[in-house]
């Protein structure tokens, strides 16, 4: 498939990096030299420095036999400017747009983006997605993440393996035959900054991150039986009241679990609007750093600390600052790798990459059709999907046990009749099945084939 993908910051370099690895041709463009010099000395792709909403640049780009476009300039308005074009005059099929303002997004504007105004396909709101992903992870307290599938029939968790794990040094089969009743099944683990997929001889170390797809009824048990016992937090201190903190701080109003929530925020405009504009929380005016500020909230009331600021040293900061004081549970946000490399150091329990959560929720919209959610592992080496079977599919009505996935594919959970299904040998697939699987970059094409289907728009 031929891709154009606009800004060649680190959230286009990344996606233009696993696209290329993908066996896709990949343009960028980028008005910075620097950065599109950096593509053409690192990636399979092919760099042009020039102003993307320039036809001529969109052109050069041989935008006329495009499948797709990718906008993630820095600028919004650049990014829809960018799909207009696209669309008038090279007619490409599909079109994504990064859009950070919420102004372009409130539903009384919704009427924008159709074909006949603005066509654009997709829209990636960032700080939308790490809001919604910062709540998965309060939804299964305990896990560093928590990632539906299947219509959220379906849960991925990953699961920090301490010395307080029950079931640590126990091999992968002991398990299954112990917990038989349970829907669930270990993919693998991050050990060593490496992931390992997992065969039934291997066993669970201290340290490992732990990849479990898991029933969604069955989440709370699974955690459980790794050791994690935690509650959903009861009261919740935000700190920074930007749209990831605001965004937040509604969805979890909406939450059945109705935490008491504070927010946090030194801008004294911003933290007025955005009181007016929440139902529960409150929100104190002041500075996270602020011992006397966090003495005032009652900190030591407090289970959970997200900090969600701009600055990422604030958050890190403010993070191991909650930690000291007792805190069980502390989320930073933080755009720089190197904190994420530093995170057991720091004694902060979870790091959340914003960038990285656009990354992975844009190359979800490039797959297509029966293969729907995907979550990438090891800078996109694995890769964990959802795909259903077929009247075409290869799969149907035949045995697992009569299947030559290969070491490189694994199937992971069956959903059936909105049922969850341990695969077993003898299981056979029916139409309609929806296998969630794990296989590695080189081994997509071997799944479209066995699922006979198309895989990418």
């Amino acid at each position: 498939m031929n891709i154009i993908i606009c800004g060649a910051g680190r959230v286009g370099y990344s996606i233009s990096n696993q696209l290329s690895k993908q066996g896709h041709s990949i343009t960028v463009i980028d008005k910075v030299s620097a950065d599109i010099q950096k593509i053409n000395d690192n990636l399979d792709a092919r760099g042009i420095v020039g102003i993307a909403t320039y036809p001529s640049v969109l052109e050069k780009a041989d935008a006329k036999n495009a499948d797709m476009i990718i906008a993630v300039t820095r600028n919004d308005e650049t990014n829809m400017i960018v799909c207009q074009i696209a669309h008038s005059l090279f007619s490409i099929p599909r079109k994504i747009a990064r859009i950070r303002s919420k102004e372009f997004l409130k539903p009384i504007w919704k009427g924008l983006f159709t074909k006949t105004n603005l066509p654009i396909d997709i829209i990636i709101s960032p700080e939308y997605e790490v809001s919604k992903s910062l709540l998965r992870k309060l939804e299964a307290p305990g896990a560093l993440e928590s990632f539906p599938f299947s219509k959220d029939l379906v849960r991925l968790l990953e699961i920090n393996i301490d010395e307080k794990c029950p079931v640590i040094n126990t091999p992968l089969q002991k398990l299954t035959e112990i917990f038989s009743d349970l829907n669930a099944n270990v993919l693998g683990v991050h050990r060593e900054e490496k992931f390992i997929k997992f065969k039934k001889n291997n066993q669970l170390l201290k340290n490992d991150k732990a990849l479990i797809l898991t029933d969604s009824n069955q989440v709370d048990r699974t955690l459980s039986i790794f050791g994690k016992d935690e509650k959903f937090a009861k009261k919740i201190l935000i700190i920074g009241g930007g749209n990831i903190g605001f965004d937040l701080a509604k969805l979890l109003e909406e939450n059945p679990n109705q935490p008491r929530i504070k927010i946090i925020e030194k801008d004294s405009v911003r933290a007025q609007s955005i009181a007016n504009d929440l139902n529960e929380a409150i929100v104190v005016k002041g500075d996270g750093l602020d011992e006397n500020i966090l003495k005032e909230i009652n900190i030591d009331e407090i289970d959970t600390v997200l900090t969600t600021t701009d600055d990422d040293e604030v958050n890190v900061m403010s993070a191991m600052l909650c930690k000291k004081k007792g805190i069980r549970r502390t989320i930073a946000i933080s755009n720089s790798h190197n904190y994420n490399l530093l995170q057991s150091s720091l004694k902060i329990d979870d790091i959340v990459d914003p960038r990285m959560t656009t990354v992975s929720t844009i190359l979800k919209h490039v797959h297509k059709g029966k293969i729907e959610s995907v979550y990438s592992l090891d800078d996109g080496e694995y890769e964990i999907i959802e795909a259903k079977i077929s009247e075409n599919s290869e799969l149907l009505n035949k045995k697992i046990l009569d299947i030559n996935f290969g070491d490189d594919i694994r199937i992971g959970l069956i959903v059936r009749d909105k049922k969850v299904i341990v695969p077993k040998k003898e299981i056979d697939f029916k139409i309609n099945d929806t296998a969630i699987l794990i296989a590695s970059r080189d081994k997509l094409k071997k799944v479209e084939q066995l699922f006979r289907i198309s895989q990418y728009y």
